[in-house]
């Protein structure tokens, strides 16, 4: 697949980072750099909103690279894709693609437009809330966590 691109100073779009396509893993951690780097207005919008927990204390990363796939923001202890499509996207091969990752990584796709997060952005972020509270957490967040430190007057008991 040839892709063609007038600016080449920008970063790839997340239809433009192949899909499958096969990219290695050290080019795919490179596009996903160049896109954080660069973010569209609505992706910075977004980010805005989501970064350091602020969703609820749902932690995101941002242009994620899932499989041979850049995705805009991923929520690990969730599985939650979020894509914002500009105009280039194809909803139906978007679709496609999105209920294959499904199957193959067990990982939910939610998507917005460009014009939903920018005219939107209090909605947006109320459907994410609520994907967020309906999909289960992928792993036990107490076991992760050490446990509590006894306190001074307890130790040594």
């Amino acid at each position: 697949m040839t892709i063609f691109r007038r600016d080449r100073s920008k970063a790839p779009s997340s239809s433009e980072e192949g899909v499958g396509g096969g990219a290695s893993r050290t080019t795919m951690l490179s596009r996903a750099a160049a896109m954080r780097a660069n973010p569209t207005e609505p992706e910075r919008r977004l980010w805005n909103a989501l970064r350091g927990s602020r969703l609820g204390g749902h932690k995101f990363r941002r242009q994620a690279t899932v499989g041979y796939r850049i995705v805009d923001f991923f929520c690990p202890a969730k599985g939650l894709i979020v894509e914002v499509d500009g105009d280039t996207h194809d909803r139906s091969s978007d679709l496609v693609n999105d209920a294959t990752v499904e199957r193959k990584t067990g990982f939910h796709t939610v998507r917005f437009t460009n014009e939903e997060v920018t005219g939107n952005l209090e909605g947006v972020l109320t459907v994410l809330t609520d994907t967020l509270g309906k999909l289960p957490d992928r792993w036990d967040s107490a076991r992760l966590n050490h446990p509590p430190t006894p306190s001074f007057e307890k130790e040594g008991e």
